[in-house]
């Protein structure tokens, strides 16, 4: 039997699976990368070390943006979670989220959760999102869209907009 700390992890994990794999891969890189650059600072390449370092703190960015994001995506699936709890299997709830594979993920685990996990699956089918669509629809559009900063409050945090 599992405790309640394992079990949270495991939750977070499942809620938002390619965060968390990205965010490791990343460290894990990161990681490599500055011991390479400390080998090489060893033995006297100055220059050789300041690249490695360099791309290890590029790859250490990525990880930390990666393992927020995970951590958004959770928060994500608690708010989805509530939603069909509190009005039950509804596709407007589904629509916000549709455009994003992380979001996607979210939503899914939190329908199965639910018991609307098969008709929550059929909705992302009916609108074409198959397995190998990982990159977020405004992305695909727009690569540099990673760059903005309404793009980047629309990941990190979920939820209703403000009225003005």
């Amino acid at each position: 039997m599992l405790c309640f700390r394992c079990k949270q992890a495991i939750r977070y994990v499942k809620a938002a699976p390619w965060p968390y794999l990205t965010g490791t891969a990343s460290l894990l890189l990161a990681l490599g990368l500055k011991g390479a650059g400390a080998a090489r600072l060893a033995a006297g390449d100055l220059p050789g070390a300041a690249v490695l370092c360099g791309w290890g703190a590029g790859w250490l960015v990525v990880s930390f943006f990666a393992l927020a994001d995970g951590v958004s995506r959770y928060r994500e699936y608690r708010r989805i979670k509530a939603m069909f709890l509190r009005f039950g299997y509804c596709e407007r709830i589904l629509e916000p989220v549709a455009g994003s594979r992380c979001q996607r993920d979210a939503a899914l685990f939190a329908a199965d959760e639910t018991g609307h996990g098969g008709a929550a699956r059929r909705y992302f089918t009916g609108l074409g999102y198959r397995w190998y669509h990982v990159l977020p629809d405004k992305v695909v559009r727009n690569p540099l869209a990673f760059l903005r900063p309404g793009f980047l409050r629309a990941c990190f945090m979920p939820g209703k907009k403000a009225r003005a």
